[in-house]
């Protein structure tokens, strides 16, 4: 658990887990709605995120040096151009994804519940089987069992009878299933807004409050322009 300090107040953390499907711009917009939200942020990082991560940013992250690697991420925009956005990283805590003593690992541990995004279809698979292989499914089985919320945003196509079996069954656990597919009412004019509108069905989930995204309000909109 972590300690309350003189003249601190309990954190209460959202856990998100990023898995190595591919979709690391999902996890940013999500990651930089909660801190501007002012939540605080437990991260677990898989070991194939880290690969998708080095494909489709150049940025290798790494234990030591995590909270440079990851304000380097989070600054970037999604089509890639450095020192688009700004970040506090002073909520937020990383946990190693071998881990297995981590916080997350245990019941006790106080959060309000997971994000998983991207979910690849091993992670789906692994989470709706209680495999528990590394930190990111155990603290998904955990916040299953303690009946927090879970958000699993599958980042595949197609899907195959067995993922969607898996899916269904996390379903039923009470986890919310929101596939990365962009919608495009929005007024989408920038790969960042497609990426956001996904970012921000996740924390909708959730009842997070955000601007990712314009909203449905019953009025068509000819275009981006009106």
């Amino acid at each position: 658990m972590n300690p309350v300090k003189p003249g601190e107040t309990r954190r209460t953390p959202w856990i998100v887990g990023v898995s190595g499907a591919s979709g690391t711009p999902y996890a940013a917009s999500v990651l930089r709605a909660l801190l501007d939200a002012g939540e605080s942020v437990d991260l677990v990082v898989s070991r194939a995120s880290r690969l998708t991560l080095l494909d489709e940013t150049g940025i290798a992250f790494r234990d030591a040096h995590w909270q440079d690697d990851l304000r380097e991420w989070l600054t970037r925009g999604a089509d890639g151009k450095p020192g688009t956005f700004e970040t506090d990283l002073s909520d937020v805590r990383y946990w190693n994804a071998g881990d297995l003593a981590a916080g997350p690992s245990s019941g006790s541990y106080r959060t309000k519940g997971m994000l998983i995004v991207p979910a690849s279809t091993a992670c789906v698979a692994g989470v709706a089987l209680g495999l528990s292989k590394d930190l990111l499914q155990r603290a998904a089985s955990v916040t299953l069992k303690e009946r927090r919320p879970l958000v699993v945003a599958v980042r595949e196509t197609p899907l195959n009878g067995q993922t969607l079996r898996h899916l269904v069954a996390l379903d039923d656990a009470g986890a919310s299933v929101v596939p990365a597919s962009p919608g495009f009412y929005a007024g989408a004019a920038h790969i960042q807004d497609l990426v956001d509108f996904v970012g921000g069905r996740v924390l909708d989930a959730v009842g997070v409050e955000h601007g990712l995204y314009r909203r449905w309000t019953g009025e068509l909109h000819r275009g981006t322009g009106e």
